[in-house]
């Protein structure tokens, strides 16, 4: 054990880490067991040990930026990650029968959980702090900047591929007089959007992507691509192509990474998002090259960072006034984990680990040029 203890020991300290130091980042060991299950289990087996509070850190986020500036990720991904490696390659991990498993285990939390952390409009996707100094003025920003990119017009239908509780949609039939499909695969996300917007030319329907057979003016796709999977590419983008006008824009939002890997993170694989994949631009461009041409690139993946530092204040603040939903239905363990989830996810922003980009792509290439709106 004292072997172990000291390899993490000097692991930790080329991240400018101690164990039991006196800095925010520095880590809190309160079980010795640590040691010898992040050495088995790596990625998985620290996420788990902060689950059951064996180790804490005032600023889990500066950790896990720290973690990933150093490199340490490296040295236990593939390694302990072996049966997410073969279950990968050897497994459509994001195929039609497995598709509602994201559905039921994170969007089904319950819309009262989610209104404990994201904006008043439920927008689960990467704020534009541009200019703005709050949650909510950047979640508007955002959904501006996709009207506008689109040059979207009154009257026009737009398609939101895994359109969440519609805040897209109610923001663009309420300011743009654009009618509105949305496809998810949450039920609760449906009944939620289709009861909030439905004095507005808004359908939100129970639906996988594979199954749309339907023309749109414009199609977006706000944070849905990180549950396509590198095995479906090739026939998201063409159900993409065969869905949208001539004329029309695909605007696609998604979280992406900049080194290419069809490997799952294995504890936001468990514990999150079942069956997600970050997806990079080297497997992304063959697939999308063949029906649609690229008009614009637009990356604010450091944006993120302060989405969900928001986004974690507002769940923190709930979970400390003791807010009856969430004591009622939710026990400390789970609080450890979705403070893991939020915080080291802003850390891997913050090390550029993460990306968030905007692809704005047409089929024939538009007349003129592109006018760049940011």
């Amino acid at each position: 054990m004292k072997d172990l203890r000291q390899n993490i020991c000097d692991l930790l300290a080329s991240a400018d880490i101690h164990l039991n130091g006196d800095r925010p980042w520095d880590m809190q060991v309160h079980n010795d067991g640590l040691f010898k299950r992040v050495m088995a289990q790596g990625a998985l087996g620290l996420g788990e040990a902060y689950m059951d509070g064996w180790w804490d850190v005032k600023q889990l986020d500066q950790f896990a930026c720290k973690v990933l500036l150093s490199g340490l990720k490296t040295q236990f991904t593939h390694k302990k990650s072996l049966p997410l490696v073969l279950l990968a390659k050897l497994v459509n991990m994001q195929k039609l029968t497995r598709a509602h498993h994201v559905g039921e285990q994170h969007y089904n939390l319950g819309n009262d959980f989610f209104r404990c952390m994201l904006d008043e409009r439920l927008t689960y996707t990467c704020g534009y702090w541009k200019q703005a100094k709050d949650l909510n003025t950047a979640q508007v920003d955002k959904l501006d900047l996709v009207c506008r990119k689109l040059n979207l017009q009154p009257g026009q239908h737009v398609l939101d591929i895994g359109c969440g509780w519609g805040s897209f949609a109610g923001y663009a039939a309420e300011y743009y007089g654009a009618k509105v499909t949305g496809i998810t695969i949450s039920t609760e996300q449906a009944k939620y959007a289709n009861e909030r917007y439905k004095d507005f030319p808004i359908d939100i329907r129970v639906q996988d992507y594979r199954q749309l057979d339907q023309q749109f003016d414009h199609i977006v796709s706000l944070g849905m691509l990180e549950h396509v999977g590198l095995k479906n590419y090739s026939q998201y983008f063409k159900i993409a192509a065969h869905c949208l006008k001539d004329e029309g824009l695909f605007l696609l939002h998604s979280i992406g990474t900049h080194r290419a890997s069809s490997i799952p993170d294995p504890w936001i694989h468990k514990y999150i998002f079942p069956n997600g994949m970050l997806p990079s631009l080297a497997y992304l461009a063959p697939q999308f090259e063949k029906v649609f041409v690229l008009e614009d690139l637009h990356n604010f993946g450091a944006y993120y960072d302060t989405t969900l530092l928001a986004w974690f204040e507002n769940f923190e603040q709930h979970w400390v006034s003791s807010s009856p939903y969430l004591k009622d239905n939710f026990d400390e363990r789970f609080y450890r984990m979705w403070k893991y989830y939020l915080l080291s996810c802003a850390g891997a922003f913050r090390a550029r680990d993460m990306q968030l980009w905007q692809c704005v792509l047409s089929k024939q290439g538009v007349s003129g040029v592109y006018k760049r709106i940011v």
